[in-house]
């Protein structure tokens, strides 16, 4: 089976569309019915409505949805077990096809093209009704297929499995309505419109078999908690395609970033607005569990949650975009969580609320054989230090663009660097979440010193000059330590920890975050050893070192662009474009990264899509971006951000 590399960019306005996207990217072949098993996590696209979000394979298959939320149990899931997970398909029936995806341009609907060898073109469309305002949300997904050219047979498949498949499914069949349900109240609908009939299917579920001529186009719509098929489809879903459309333009439209990666660049936005969750503002870090870091090992985690630290760098990241409310949204998140909560901690449920105990699912097969399944997260509960930097670095850019923190706030984020005062000294987990204990982590260390900055800076707008005075104080001892105890035992380079003589690829983020200037000797030379001992090529891994999990892990995405970050930064800017470039043609067909990549076969690990990665492309590419725009303009200063511009 051929597997696309690059991003589709084709015209569905042609007769001969399927030729024309054909010469722009390598399909995906089907031979028979066995070859969907090549398929990996790569291999699809994700559609959502702010609420939650399905995985789209390019055969057809949603493999992948959890309802209402990012975090309920999943009602599709043979990703991660085929026999027990449950699954909802609209594709050909005969073989061999071949198949192109891509997203209709500027947003987040999702059109799958069949070519059915002799026969016909047929044309999937896949969305979430979306409007950005959560109190309009549907809980649907609406499938529209569609013949181009010739004729096809189309079957269409539903088979949900509520609770991760744990809990029996009852049907109720009438015509074209068919209503699943969950032994524990759940219900799920599923209406066709305009073509087929539900028939009971022995091995589980219901399916329906029909035939498209060019022209003739149906619909299958899937509702969360319906009870009435006419209800489902009275509303008319093309009008709902048509407004879904729109909304996603109006919103890609309003994104300031003009450089030379646009279209990567969007896509990534497209994907962070997809992992927000719309009531409350908080980002899932993404939105499937136990996508292994490494086939057939042990590092599976449930990523369905909200963690502080990404939420504060998607702050940023907005703001680099000119996602004003967005940025807005992100920090009142965290927030009004830390008001509610008077505790930070470093993770939260969508709604604010706690984290689950980890628990593995025992009875899922895992994807691709990779157990345990995971849900929930048991770092919920570690020590990271350096989740007060990331809040206070966002409360200063909130603050910057045009946000007005409040007295109440203000206290609250008081009280979070007065924490950081009596804690900084003190060995934490780390932002890896290792499960191996506790250590002077460097990096710790650093957004610890960022926390009493930022807390500092913002002291004087609410009249607390002494507290400046005080936290600044601290952070020049923070860094006068960390300075001296951070480097290895040659005092050349920083390592990952105190007492420690490894690298750690966190360490870029010291020019970054404007510890030290990316042209101080230290750094220079911490960045070579990152390259030289934890670079695969341009990629690059956390560590190398045993974190107490066991097994192999890929190199991770968000460094190599943190890597390319700090290239600029040195002005070596031929080098930051070439490892940005390579991450960002690792993304699969649709331009989405994983956690992960594993550098020689470049096969996506982990969870899938990683707001985490695409925040780093969007960091880095803004980046580069200033380095190449003050290059051109002779200047000789370091492209450091001006936030609030």
């Amino acid at each position: 089976m051929c597997v696309p590399k690059r991003t589709i960019c084709y015209s569905l306005g042609r007769m001969d569309l399927y030729s024309a996207a054909k010469r722009l990217n390598r399909p995906f072949v089907f031979t028979d019915e066995h070859s969907t098993r090549d398929l990996t996590i790569a291999d699809h696209g994700l559609i959502g409505d702010g609420f939650s979000a399905a995985l789209v394979r390019a055969d057809g298959a949603i493999d992948w949805l959890c309802l209402p939320r990012f975090d309920s149990p999943s009602v599709f899931a043979s990703l991660l077990d085929e026999a027990n997970g449950g699954s909802t398909s609209l594709s050909p029936v005969d073989y061999p096809f071949e198949s192109l995806q891509r997203y209709d341009p500027g947003t987040n609907v999702l059109e799958t093209l069949f070519q059915i060898e002799g026969r016909g073109t047929v044309r999937l469309t896949d969305y979430m009704p979306w409007t950005d305002d959560p109190r309009s949300a549907m809980h649907e997904v609406h499938r529209r297929v569609q013949c181009v050219e010739g004729e096809a047979v189309i079957k269409a498949v539903f088979d949900p499995r509520f609770d991760y498949g744990r809990v029996s499914t009852s049907f109720e069949v009438e015509g074209r309505s068919a209503l699943a349900k969950g032994a524990n109240g759940e219900r799920l609908l599923a209406v066709l419109g305009g073509v087929g009939h539900w028939e009971q299917r022995l091995e589980g579920g219901v399916q329906a078999v029909f035939r498209l001529k060019a022209g003739e186009r149906g619909w299958l719509v899937i509702s969360w908690n319906a009870s009435e098929s006419e209800s489902v489809l009275a509303y008319r879903p093309f009008d709902a395609l048509r407004n879904t459309r729109r909304r996603w333009r109006d919103w890609a439209q309003q994104l300031e970033y003009d450089g030379p990666w646009r279209h990567h660049v969007t896509r990534s936005a497209l994907l962070l607005k997809l992992l927000m969750y719309a009531p409350t503002g908080a980002m899932v870090a993404a939105p499937t569990t136990s996508i292994p870091e490494w086939i057939g090992g042990i590092r599976n985690w449930d990523y369905r949650y909200t963690w502080t630290r990404d939420t504060a760098m998607a702050v940023r990241a907005a703001n680099l975009l000119g996602c004003s409310r967005e940025a807005r949204e992100f920090f009142h998140f965290v927030r009004d969580t830390l008001e509610r909560d008077r505790e930070l901690h470093i993770m939260y449920a969508v709604d604010g609320g706690r984290v689950p105990d980890e628990r593995a699912l025992d009875h899922f097969a895992g994807y691709r054989g990779s157990q345990p399944v995971r849900i929930g997260n048991g770092a919920r509960d570690q020590l990271q230090l350096d989740t007060a930097g990331a809040l206070m670095d966002a409360a200063y850019v909130y603050e910057r663009v045009g946000g007005s923190l409040t007295a109440r706030g203000w206290r609250r984020l008081r009280s979070v660097v007065d924490n950081v005062v009596a804690m900084w000294a003190k060995p934490d987990h780390g932002i890896w979440e290792p499960r191996a204990g506790k250590r002077h982590n460097v990096h710790s260390k650093l957004m610890s010193w960022l926390a009493l900055r930022r807390g500092a800076e913002l002291a004087p707008l609410f009249g607390d000059q002494s507290l400046r005075a005080r936290w600044q104080e601290v952070a020049d001892e923070l860094h006068v330590e960390l300075c001296a105890r951070g480097l290895d035992s040659t005092g050349s380079r920083f390592v990952a920890a105190y007492d420690h003589e490894h690298p750690d690829a966190s360490l870029l983020l010291l020019p970054i975050h404007g510890f030290l200037p990316p042209n101080d000797p230290r750094v220079l030379r911490t960045v070579e050893w990152i390259q030289a001992t934890l670079a695969d090529g341009p990629f690059v891994y956390r560590y190398r070192t045993d974190d107490g999990v066991g097994g192999e892990e890929g190199a991770f995405v968000l460094c190599g662009f943190w890597l390319a970050e700090v290239l600029a930064m040195a002005g070596r800017i031929d080098e930051a474009q070439q490892v940005f470039v390579a991450h960002a043609e690792a993304s699969n067909h649709l331009g989405l990264l994983a956690e992960q990549i594993d550098p020689g076969s470049r096969t996506l690990l982990g969870n899938f899509p990683q707001a985490f990665s695409h925040l780093g492309l969007i960091n880095a590419a803004a980046r580069i971006d200033l380095a190449l725009r003050l290059r051109d303009e002779g200047s000789a200063r370091v492209p450091e951000f001006e936030i609030g511009r």
